[in-house]
């Protein structure tokens, strides 16, 4: 491992109805990633509880920020000197619905979170049915080894404005937190968009999803200039890449799109 590299991890695998067990599952595979080398691990979306189909217990099996789920994950994160970002199942405002929510923490708590903001209403599903967008808010980001890491969750993939408003909030690296769901072209969709995402921004992007047979798996993490570095099949299990400090500075020297645009993102509403 370079000591102008930051090693980070995605993490593959399938949340059940057992916040117990998910966090022990989450345990072990921070562990592996450790064991690798790797400083930062992303989890998928909804890596506190998940069911096919939502139902009712979303709301029941909702936390807090500073809940049980998240303070689990902050102990884990302690055991092994790690950052580890995860989805959770957030309580929301109106009590029915809840928030689908990102964290990442380490030993002192957490460090950032990211709400959903484009809710699957797509492809005949209907999450706002249960779920709550999040409100436009200012990034919120975090560091590790000279690299700055930014949030986003599954959805908003399909929305280019999300990433660029990463990118300008400073971010090196997004991290996707994902159950990108199976279906026609869908792979094809969740690897042209993740390349996407980074070659447009000039930066790094490293997403999780859940593996078979709900999600496409195929959990990457891909380079500045679109290169798949690291990814995992369809198991369950982790992949490791090493993300050079200074790629982001050395590819916008060469491709300066983003100082190059002449338009910026606003909020709709």
């Amino acid at each position: 491992m370079s000591a102008d590299s930051v090693a980070v991890a995605v993490a593959q695998f399938g949340p059940t109805s057992s916040i117990e067990a998910n966090l022990t599952l989450i345990d072990q595979l921070v562990g592996r990633a450790s064991a690798r080398g790797a400083r930062v691990v992303l989890f998928p979306e909804y890596s506190s509880y998940f069911v096919d189909p939502f139902d009712e217990s979303l709301a029941r099996n909702a936390q807090d920020i500073d809940g049980a789920f998240v303070q689990g994950l902050v102990q884990i994160a302690a055991r092994y000197d790690m950052h580890v970002v995860a989805g959770l199942l957030e309580r929301g405002v109106d009590g029915q619905r809840v928030r689908n929510t990102v964290v990442a923490v380490d030993a002192s708590g957490v460090l950032a979170r990211y709400r959903k903001l484009h809710l699957y209403d797509a492809f005949g599903q209907r999450e706002s049915d249960w779920v709550e967008a999040g409100e436009l808010t200012p990034p919120e980001t975090f560091e590790v080894g000279g690299l700055r890491f930014a949030l986003m969750t599954c959805y908003d993939l399909r929305f280019p404005e999300v990433g660029r408003l990463l990118a300008d909030a400073g971010a090196d690296v997004i991290l996707v937190a994902a159950e990108w769901v199976r279906g026609a072209l869908k792979e094809h969709h969740w690897r042209t968009l993740l390349t996407a995402r980074a070659i447009e921004n000039t930066l790094f992007v490293a997403a999780a999803d859940h593996p078979p047979p709900l999600g496409v798996g195929h959990s990457m993490i891909v380079d500045p200039q679109g290169v798949q570095i690291a990814a995992v099949g369809t198991t369950t299990d982790v992949a490791v890449a090493h993300l050079e400090v200074d790629a982001v500075a050395r590819v916008r020297r060469v491709n300066p799109a983003l100082a190059l645009r002449r338009f910026r993102v606003e909020p709709r509403g």
